[in-house]
């Protein structure tokens, strides 16, 4: 039992100094037996309590003075006896009390939050940072407005519904993508003890039940294509439009490239001599290195192309960096608006009847392989920058056909151009 000490009073408690040297020193304050003033080096000042717990002697604190008064640094030391004497450690009972207020914490944590900290956590897992903020873009679009400020641990089957099923029938694609997105988060929440239980945006045995497959309802991944007698002009029609955006739009046709590989062109990617453009794997969709044959109208574009002095973009954007994805779209949909104000049908998909799109366009250069000329099929996927379905024809394929697809896309660019080439299975005949 502690030695009772004569109780001090406020004034004597604010008067004390520490009388010098490295080490903390404690001020008996009387009034609790063990109820010390701790004083250091460093002018700080803090309550301690010295008491036996059990078998073990315990140096338990009780907060800073003058935050904690002597009369309130009383009141703790009595109620910690108290504890003591019906055998409760004050110090774990203390440990248990914060990890359970942590674990409620974490439990609080927003969908919106939660979001933020799986990028976090797993952006070294994302193969770019265009494709992180793909991610991020798809979950704010659909995801958030329904399930941002909810918490991780309130969500539930109907809450993912609510999300999915408005564009689950027209735009499949990308809510396919958002289910599977949602699942990642609310699965990373789930590990990191943010959640318990199944996960409610999971597909089999769950979501499958109540939504139809994605394969049994229309994509969105079959974007309206210009149709093949429409290209030419089209073709013709862009040619006479102005600015970077235009003339990306016209490569992009010239060599069926997507719109991301366009945008990011540099010249150090391009060898005007050979009439190649090759697109390092860390820039394709696949993450292999693409070789694109040029055609003599490609490589005539980016010869007259102005080259901004210190900017390694082929086309950039008037502020230097790179052209928006919205710059390639809304030059095809001005196209399409002027033609229909002319008196024309306008540049529209031949089966869904919407306005083409720049990613159609590689459609349209697969339709027209397949349509108007006798080149093979995987040639024109080669092309494309598609991986082959097949994989034992991958596994032993090396090349990619440079000089082949040279002679195609020549031919390709001279149907866009109005040369109208029909081959047959003997030559290849001009239409004037």
């Amino acid at each position: 039992m502690p030695k009772i000490t004569t109780e001090l009073s406020a004034l004597d408690v604010k008067r004390f100094v520490h009388p010098g040297g490295s080490r903390n020193v404690l001020c008996s304050v009387g009034g609790v037996p063990g109820l010390y003033l701790q004083l250091t080096p460093k002018q700080g000042r803090s309550w301690v309590l010295r008491a036996k717990v059990g078998a073990a002697r315990r140096d338990i604190g009780l907060g800073g003075f003058p935050a904690v008064t002597l009369s309130q640094a009383r009141d703790k030391a009595r109620e910690a006896r108290s504890k003591i004497a019906q055998g409760i450690d004050p110090v774990e009972e203390r440990k248990t009390s914060k990890a359970a207020l942590a674990a409620a914490q974490n439990r609080g944590l927003t969908f919106a939050d939660a979001t933020d900290r799986y990028l976090a956590a797993k952006l070294d897992a994302f193969k770019n940072a265009k494709h992180r903020q793909q991610w991020h873009n798809t979950l704010e679009t659909y995801a958030k407005p329904e399930l941002g400020k909810m918490l991780v641990q309130d969500i539930a089957v109907q809450d993912v519904l609510r999300v999915l099923q408005p564009m689950w029938s027209d735009k499949t694609e990308t809510a396919s993508r958002v289910r599977g997105r949602i699942e990642a988060v609310l699965s990373w929440a789930t590990v990191s003890g943010h959640r318990t239980g199944d996960n409610p945006a999971r597909w089999a045995g769950n979501l499958k039940e109540l939504l139809p497959a994605p394969s049994k309802v229309a994509k969105e991944g079959n974007q309206p294509a210009l149709q093949i007698d429409d290209a030419p002009r089209w073709f013709a029609d862009l040619r006479a439009r102005e600015g970077f955006g235009a003339r990306a739009l016209e490569f992009l046709a010239l060599t069926a490239s997507r719109s991301q590989e366009i945008r990011g062109a540099l010249w150090d990617e391009v060898d005007l001599d050979k009439a190649l453009w090759i697109i390092p794997a860390t820039r394709m969709k696949m993450d292999r290195e693409h070789r694109v044959p040029l055609s003599a109208e490609a490589v005539e574009l980016l010869q007259v192309l102005p080259r901004l002095q210190g900017n390694p973009l082929v086309f950039p954007a008037a502020r230097g960096g790179q052209l928006s994805d919205m710059t390639l779209s809304a030059a095809m949909k001005r196209m399409h608006a002027a033609d229909v104000a002319a008196g024309s049908a306008g540049y529209v998909d031949r089966t869904s009847k919407r306005p083409a799109v720049p990613h159609g366009l590689r459609s349209t250069f697969r339709d027209w392989v397949a349509e108007r000329t006798t080149y093979p099929g995987d040639m024109a996927e080669v092309a494309l920058a598609h991986r082959i379905s097949n994989a034992v024809e991958a596994s032993y394929r090396r090349g990619d056909m440079i000089e082949k697809r040279r002679k195609m896309m020549n031919d390709w660019a001279t149907y866009l151009a109005g040369g109208g080439l029909v081959r047959s299975s003997a030559e290849i005949v001009r239409i004037r």
